[in-house]
């Protein structure tokens, strides 16, 4: 027989904080539908009443019938379905538990790596202070090296030269 539930098991609170706002209303029109469910189940009893089986056989005139029923009625068994799916989600949900502590720590790793490197961005000088030299001291893979690395403008990779095109450059 299917469990009764005291109250709702939901953290509505906790669910709403993740919704878009873009999605309230139907997060909205969701939760009033569950909580209708919730109000219609809670207001019907447990289990089923009981016949009085006495008053019936009082009642009736036609011998035997009511025990026919009685006995028919306490025969009629009919199955409840059986859950297959509960120790699969929990098994499921373990997994998804492992992956997300995985992606938690992972989180935190990248969080650590870019919170160290805010750090050194903000330890460097203002672009507004910096010369030429500070920049390609800070960020040497993005210094222009006029002698080192030559470049054309633009100063793009598309428009970069190799060293046989540049002596074809130079003879014309």
């Amino acid at each position: 027989m299917a469990r009764r539930i005291a109250g709702p098991t939901i953290n509505w609170a906790a669910i709403a904080e993740r919704v878009p706002e873009a999605q309230k209303p139907n997060f909205l029109a969701f939760k009033a539908k569950s909580d209708q469910y919730l109000r219609r189940m809670q207001a019907n009893p447990e289990t089923l009443p009981k016949f009085d089986w006495a008053y019936y056989k009082k009642n009736i005139p036609a011998a035997g019938l009511v025990d026919k029923f009685q006995k028919e009625f306490e025969s009629l068994k009919i199955p409840y379905p059986e859950d297959k799916y509960t120790s699969a989600v929990e098994a499921q949900e373990k997994e998804v538990s492992v992956e997300i502590k995985k992606f938690v720590e992972e989180s935190n790793q990248r969080i650590q790596n870019h919170e160290a490197e805010l750090k050194k961005i903000r330890s460097l000088l203002p672009f507004e202070e910096m010369t030429l030299e500070d920049f390609a001291d800070a960020y040497p893979d993005d210094a222009l090296r006029p002698l080192d690395k030559p470049t054309f403008w633009p100063h793009t990779e598309d428009v970069e030269y190799t060293e046989e095109e540049l002596k074809k450059l130079a003879e014309e």
